[in-house]
C-alpha cells in the first residue's frame, strides 16, 4: 500500500462504503469489493470466504483467481490457510505462504504460486462469518498498517452482511437472520411453547460503519464516553456502603470508562476511516477474542466487564437503549445470554418461554422458571447473535431443542405435538379431583412443588393433595438485601391461606452451590455442590436460621406447621437442626405468640449417607422427603450440571432402584412417613417404579401430576413390582426395558 496509510485506509473505506451504497445483487457487491481491495492494495488476488455452513467455507467472489471457481471452490474448517483462519480467528501474514502449516494448493482456482499471503477472520461481535484474503507473488510480509487497513474492511464486511448486503443465490450468500437455525442446549424446565421472540437485551445494529467526518465522529465518542462515566459514577455512588461485590464491579467498570487508551484506540480507529460505534465494536470485538482464549477466570471476568461497558458505551451513541420502541409480542419467549431471577419475575407470566446461551439447570433463572411453570433452554450457543426481536420460534423444553424461525413442515410437526398434549391434558383434567388409586387398590399421594406465591393458583386446578415441597429460597434470592422476618412470615402466612388447609412443607433455605444470594460472599468452592452450602449454612450462621423458623411458626399462626431441612447428611445435623426449632418455639412462646396446633419437622435425604443413619434418627424424625436430584448424582459420582455425564444414569438403574428401597424398607420399621421429590417423580415412567418399590407419597411440578395420576390409576403395582424384581434378578443393568414391555403387554399407553 503507498506511504500516508491512514488516509489510505480512510479512502479505502470511503470507496468501500459507495461501493455498498450503490445498487446490484449481492454478488455483483461482492465482486466490486475484491477489484476495490486488490487494486488499493496493489495485491494480485483478493478473495472472499463465506460459511455455507458450520463446517464448510466457500469461495464467494474473487479477484485474480479463476472466475469459474466461484462458488465450486470449498474448504473445511480448518483445511489450508484459510480454514486455519476461520477456525482459530487469528490472523495468517506470511512471506512464504507454501511453507506455512497446513498449506493447501488449490488448483481449481488457476491460482500460481502467490508467496505472500493475509488472510483475517470477518466476524462481529465473536460470531465469524468467513475469511478475506489478499495474495500476491512478492514475497514480504504486509505491513501492520496493511494488515489494520484489511481488518477493519473485514469488520465492516460483517457489519454490511448483517444488513444483509451480501444476500445472492447459493447457501453461502443466504440472508443473515433469515434462514432456519436448529440449537440443541440443555432441558432447564421441561414443556413445549411457540412464540415470537423477545431480546432481553437487543443488539446494537451499527448501519454507519464508515466515518463521514472523523473529527466530528471523536466528538461524538468523546461525549458518550463522557455520558457513559457520568452514568458508572451514578451507580457507584448508589451502591456505595451496600454489596461489597456489587460495589467491585462498578468500580472495574469506572477503570475501564476512565481508560485512557481505551479512548484513544477508539479514536485511532476513527482517524483511520471507523465511525465511532465501529470504532467501539472494534475494541469489543478485540475484548471479546482475548475472552475466548484466556484460561485465567479473573482476566475473563474483568474483559467479560468490558464487554457489558462497551454495550452501555453502543447504546448511548446509537440512541438503541432499553427502550428500542419495539413492543413485545403476544406470545413472548425470551432470549438472553443469562438472566437474574428478579428479572425474569419481572416478565413473569406473561412469557411463552426462556432460552438463555449460558445459565444451568440449577441456576437462579432455572428455579424461577420452574415455579413459573415456564418452558427453559439453557445453553442455547449464540442465539444472542442469530435470533432477532419478533422472530418465529418453536421451544422443545422436553428436549432442550429450539427452531428458530422454523420451516412450515416443522411448524405442523410441533404443532400437532402439541395438540396431542394438549388432548392428554384435557383427559387429566377428567381426573383431577380422583385419588391416584392403582388398579391393585394402593392409594398414592401426589402433592406439588412451589417457591413462590404464583405457583399457589395450581394448587386446585392440578389436582395436587398439597405442598410437598416450598422452596423458601426464591425469597431471598430475588432481593438486593435480606428480607426482614416481618416480611417472611406474612409470604408464609399468605402461603398457608392460599393452601386452604391442605398441607404445606416449608423446607429451610436451601442456598450455596449453584444458589448464591446476590448479597452473600460467594465461596470459591472447587466443589460446591459437595461444600458449604444449606443446613450446613444455617447451622454455621445460626441467626438466618432462626429468623426464618421464627417466621414460619408465626405464619402458621395456629395452624398445622411442617418444616424439612434440606442436605442433612448425619443424624447429629438433623439433632441439632431441631434443637434451634424447640428453642425459636420456646421463645415465642414466652413472647406470647401464638403457636402451631402441630408442629412436624423433617429431612430431606440427599446425601447416600443418610440412609445409613442409625435406628434412632429414623425414630425420631416426623418425616423423610427424597431429594432425588441431588441423591442421583451423588449415588453415581455423576454431575447433574454436566451434560457428558448426567444423562449416562438412568433413575431405573437395579443399583439405584435397590438403593431405594432400602430407605423405604428402614422408614417402614420405623414407621416414618416417606416421599420423593424431585424430577424423577414427574415422569410417569419413573414415578410408576417409585410407586411400585413402597413409596407412597410423590412431590412434583404441578403439571406432572396428571401424567402421573392417569398412569397410575391404569396400573396394577403388585404385577409391575414383580417384573422390577425378575428383571433386577436377571442381571440387567436397568429395568426400563422390562417396565416398558410389561406396558406395552398390558396395553397402558407409557406416554400418555
Amino acid at each position: 500500500m503507498p506511504d500516508g496509510t491512514e488516509s489510505e485506509s480512510r479512502k479505502l473505506l470511503v470507496r468501500l462504503r459507495d461501493t455498498l451504497a450503490e445498487g446490484g445483487a449481492g454478488q455483483e457487491r461482492l465482486d466490486k469489493i475484491t477489484h476495490l481491495i486488490a487494486s488499493s492494495m496493489l495485491t494480485e488476488v483478493c478473495s472472499i470466504y463465506l460459511f455455507r455452513d458450520d463446517d464448510t467455507l466457500e469461495l464467494c467472489a474473487t479477484e485474480g483467481l479463476k472466475a469459474e471457481s466461484v462458488h465450486q471452490t470449498r474448504l473445511r474448517l480448518g483445511e489450508g490457510l484459510v480454514g486455519r483462519v476461520a477456525k482459530t480467528t487469528q490472523i495468517v501474514n506470511t512471506a512464504d505462504a507454501p511453507s506455512e502449516r497446513g498449506f493447501r494448493y488449490m488448483p481449481e482456482t488457476g491460482e500460481e504460486a502467490y508467496s505472500s499471503f493475509l488472510g483475517v477472520p470477518i466476524q462481529r461481535l465473536g460470531e465469524t462469518l468467513g475469511v478475506l484474503v489478499v495474495q500476491s507473488k512478492e514475497a514480504r510480509q504486509f505491513s501492520s498498517d496493511e494488515v489494520y487497513a484489511l481488518e477493519v474492511v473485514a469488520m465492516v464486511l460483517a457489519e454490511m452482511a448483517e444488513l444483509g448486503a451480501f444476500v445472492g443465490d447459493g447457501a453461502a450468500l443466504k440472508a443473515l437472520h433469515q434462514q432456519p437455525v436448529l440449537f440443541r442446549g440443555t432441558v432447564g424446565q421441561e414443556g413445549t411453547a411457540e412464540g415470537h421472540i423477545w431480546l432481553h437485551e437487543p443488539r446494537v445494529v451499527v448501519t454507519n460503519p464508515v466515518a463521514e467526518d472523523p473529527q466530528a465522529e471523536t466528538e461524538r465518542l468523546r461525549d458518550a464516553v463522557n455520558e457513559l462515566r457520568y452514568s458508572v459514577d451514578q451507580m457507584l455512588s448508589v451502591a456505595e456502603g451496600g454489596d461489597a461485590d456489587h460495589v467491585q464491579v462498578l468500580e472495574a467498570y469506572k477503570m475501564f470508562a476512565n481508560s485512557k487508551g481505551w479512548l484513544r484506540r477508539m479514536e485511532e480507529d476513527i482517524s483511520r476511516g471507523l465511525s465511532a460505534e465501529a470504532a467501539v465494536e472494534k475494541e469489543q470485538s478485540i475484548a471479546r477474542s482475548r475472552m475466548a482464549r484466556s484460561t485465567d477466570a479473573y482476566l475473563r471476568e474483568r474483559l467479560n466487564d468490558l464487554d457489558d461497558l462497551s454495550n452501555r458505551l453502543l447504546r448511548i451513541l446509537t440512541g438503541q437503549g432499553s427502550d428500542t420502541g419495539a413492543e413485545m409480542p403476544d406470545d413472548p419467549i425470551l432470549v438472553a445470554r443469562n438472566i437474574g431471577p428478579a428479572e425474569l419475575l419481572d416478565y413473569g407470566r406473561r412469557l411463552k418461554g426462556v432460552i438463555l446461551e449460558e445459565g444451568s439447570v440449577g441456576s437462579h433463572a432455572a428455579i424461577v422458571a420452574r415455579a413459573l411453570a415456564i418452558p427453559l433452554v439453557v445453553h442455547a450457543r449464540n442465539i444472542t447473535t442469530e435470533a432477532l426481536n419478533g422472530n418465529h420460534v418453536l421451544l422443545d423444553g422436553d428436549q432442550g431443542v429450539v427452531h428458530l424461525r422454523p420451516d412450515e413442515n416443522v411448524v405442523k410437526a410441533f404443532r400437532d405435538q402439541m395438540a396431542m398434549q394438549a388432548q392428554a391434558q384435557e383427559r387429566y383434567a377428567s381426573i383431577r379431583d380422583l385419588p391416584a388409586e392403582t388398579l391393585c387398590g394402593r392409594r398414592i399421594s401426589l402433592t406439588m412443588n412451589a417457591g413462590l406465591m404464583a405457583d399457589l393458583p395450581s394448587l386446585p386446578t392440578s389436582g395436587a393433595e398439597g405442598v410437598g415441597l416450598f422452596r423458601t429460597e426464591l425469597q431471598f434470592l430475588v432481593r438486593n438485601k435480606m428480607p426482614k422476618r416481618a416480611e417472611l412470615s406474612a409470604l408464609y402466612g399468605r402461603v398457608l391461606d392460599a393452601a386452604d388447609g391442605q398441607p404445606v412443607v416449608f423446607r429451610t433455605l436451601d442456598i450455596g452451590s449453584d444458589k448464591v444470594l446476590p448479597y452473600m460472599k460467594p465461596n470459591d468452592e472447587p466443589n460446591p455442590a459437595l461444600g458449604w452450602r444449606a443446613i450446613r449454612v444455617g447451622l454455621d450462621k445460626p441467626g438466618v436460621l432462626r429468623m426464618q423458623l421464627q417466621a414460619l411458626i408465626r405464619a402458621a399462626n395456629g395452624r398445622p406447621l411442617s418444616v424439612m431441612f434440606p442436605f442433612i447428611a448425619q443424624m447429629d445435623e438433623f439433632t441439632v437442626a431441631r434443637q434451634e426449632i424447640d428453642k425459636a418455639m420456646a421463645r415465642e412462646e414466652r413472647l406470647g405468640h401464638v403457636l402451631p396446633s402441630e408442629l412436624k419437622i423433617g429431612t430431606m435425604l440427599e446425601t447416600p449417607s443418610l440412609a445409613f443413619a442409625p435406628q434412632a434418627f429414623f425414630e425420631q424424625v416426623d418425616f423423610v422427603s427424597i431429594g432425588g436430584n441431588d441423591l442421583k448424582q451423588f449415588f453415581f459420582a455423576a454431575d447433574r450440571e454436566n451434560e457428558r455425564v448426567r444423562r449416562r444414569y438412568d433413575t431405573l438403574n437395579v443399583s439405584f432402584l435397590s438403593f431405594l428401597e432400602g430407605i423405604v424398607n428402614r422408614c417402614r420399621t420405623t414407621g416414618t412417613p416417606l416421599s420423593f421429590c424431585g424430577e424423577d417423580a414427574g415422569r410417569p415412567i419413573e414415578a410408576l417404579c417409585l410407586a411400585a418399590i413402597g413409596l407412597q407419597s410423590l412431590s412434583m411440578r404441578p403439571a406432572s401430576i396428571g401424567p402421573v395420576k392417569h398412569l397410575l390409576r391404569r396400573t396394577n403395582l403388585g404385577e409391575l413390582y414383580s417384573v422390577i424384581s425378575e428383571a433386577r434378578e436377571s442381571g440387567v443393568q436397568s429395568v426400563r426395558p422390562a417396565v416398558m414391555e410389561y406396558l406395552a403387554k398390558a396395553a397402558i399407553p407409557s406416554a400418555s
